[in-house]
């Protein structure tokens, strides 16, 4: 059987959501038999949720927005979503390696201080392009750490934007441990970072003459640098307490990130917003 799920390679975006549930105590993962798996061949997840957030990266204010998520894997080809984006890794997985390898591309979509920005003072520095972030994404995943069915994933992004917005480039390295906690229960904790250039840390975090002319904030040059580290957890539960046949489910995450640096000391996060950023997010999903 394949790691169960659906988000054992996630992301997303991490510290948040656990699950207290008698489904827990109800069977030991090493026990569970090995059978044939939906995850065994070529899937697709599809779900909607609800997600609360920050207006934009350093806010104090908080947005709810629907969260859609598309995932699976055909013709060996996983993808998985990456924020409002995808990533394909195209190397299949081997059946009962303790060691798969991860690599291919990956595309996000940015949309931060666009539409949705709620102070008003921040709202008078104007709105910002939309951007488009390409590249590559690689990792390594350690299968059977402490049970038969966990893992253990390594893995870092690193985009450019090609939309002529903030014209810079992202890092983002991520340690996830993934793990079932019972036959219809599945979880997993990431911790991760993203280091932004100059040009990233300037769109978005500096304040012009002009701008702080509009708005009454002081001028501020950001450059390159980390712009937070943080903590996810991702926890699913089947709603008919077999995640290996797939059908519905259900999807919690919760993730607090810290902003660092120049991002952190910007007058957009200091002054008008907060370093401290939460995201929660519930869904139902169906997987075949």
């Amino acid at each position: 059987m394949k790691n169960p799920i659906i988000f054992r390679r996630a992301v997303l975006y991490s510290l948040g959501l656990g699950l207290s549930s008698p489904l827990m105590a109800q069977e030991d993962p090493a026990s569970v038999p090995v059978e044939r798996s939906v995850f065994d061949g070529d899937y697709l997840t599809a779900g909607l949720g609800v997600a609360v957030g920050p207006s934009y990266e350093g806010s104090d204010d908080y947005t709810i927005s629907p969260l859609p998520v598309i995932l699976g894997s055909i013709g060996g080809i996983d993808f998985q979503p990456r924020g409002p984006g995808i990533a394909l890794d195209f190397i299949p997985d081997k059946k009962d390696a303790k060691v798969d390898f991860i690599f291919g591309p990956v595309v996000r979509a940015r949309f931060d201080r666009q539409n949705s920005i709620k102070d008003p003072v921040v709202r008078s520095l104007g709105k910002l392009d939309f951007a488009v972030e390409v590249g590559p994404f690689a990792g390594i995943q350690v299968n059977r750490v402490l049970n038969p069915y966990d893992s253990l994933t390594a893995q870092v992004d690193v985009r450019w934007d090609v939309a002529g917005a903030h014209d810079g480039m992202v890092v983002f390295p991520s340690l996830t441990y993934f793990t079932p906690l019972s036959r219809s229960v599945v979880t997993s904790l990431a911790v991760s970072g993203e280091y932004v250039d100059d040009d990233y840390a300037d769109y978005y975090f500096s304040i012009s003459p002009a701008g702080s002319a509009a708005s009454g904030l002081p001028t501020f040059t950001a450059t390159s640098g980390w712009k937070n580290v943080g903590a996810t957890m991702l926890t699913a539960v089947d709603l008919d307490g077999d995640v290996t046949n797939g059908g519905w489910g259900l999807i919690f995450l919760g993730s607090y990130s810290r902003m660092l640096g120049d991002p952190k000391r910007s007058p957009v996060t200091s002054i008008r917003g907060s370093a401290n950023q939460f995201f929660a997010a519930v869904g139902v999903g169906y997987t075949f």
